[in-house]
């Protein structure tokens, strides 16, 4: 049985990403308007990008993956742009100082005497 991931781009040129068992039936829903209020509202729609996978799991990890993704490396995927969507995975990766996302450093927390007061009779002052 084969399983796939895939990318449809709506009316409103949004993108919607899912995943199913039957690519077929599953585009034919979402052109009825069935399963999805996303597309629902956004119809037509038009696939732009598919990939098969022998395992359901293997799809629904994709599908998750890409919904993460901005639109610019989705447009990527969908173009088969190989050297952009590297570009901006690494991007993600290690973001440029002059964009303001940098990362958060953490010191590690002051460690401080505790006051007389706190310490045992025996330890005092």
């Amino acid at each position: 049985m084969s399983f796939w991931a895939y990318i449809l781009r709506c009316a409103d040129d949004s993108f919607y990403t899912g995943h199913t068992d039957n690519l077929e039936t599953r585009i034919g829903a979402h052109h009825l308007g069935i399963g999805c209020a996303h597309t629902r509202k956004r119809r037509p729609v038009t696939l732009v990008w598919c990939q098969e996978f022998p395992s359901r799991m293997e799809s629904l990890e994709s599908e998750r993956r890409i919904k993460g993704w901005s639109r610019a490396k989705k447009q990527a995927l969908i173009d088969g742009d190989w050297d952009r969507l590297s570009l901006l995975a690494r991007n993600r990766q290690c973001p440029s100082t002059s964009s303001g996302r940098t990362e958060v450093v953490r010191s590690s927390p002051t460690v401080r005497a505790e006051p007389d007061s706190l310490a045992p009779k025996d330890q005092r002052s």
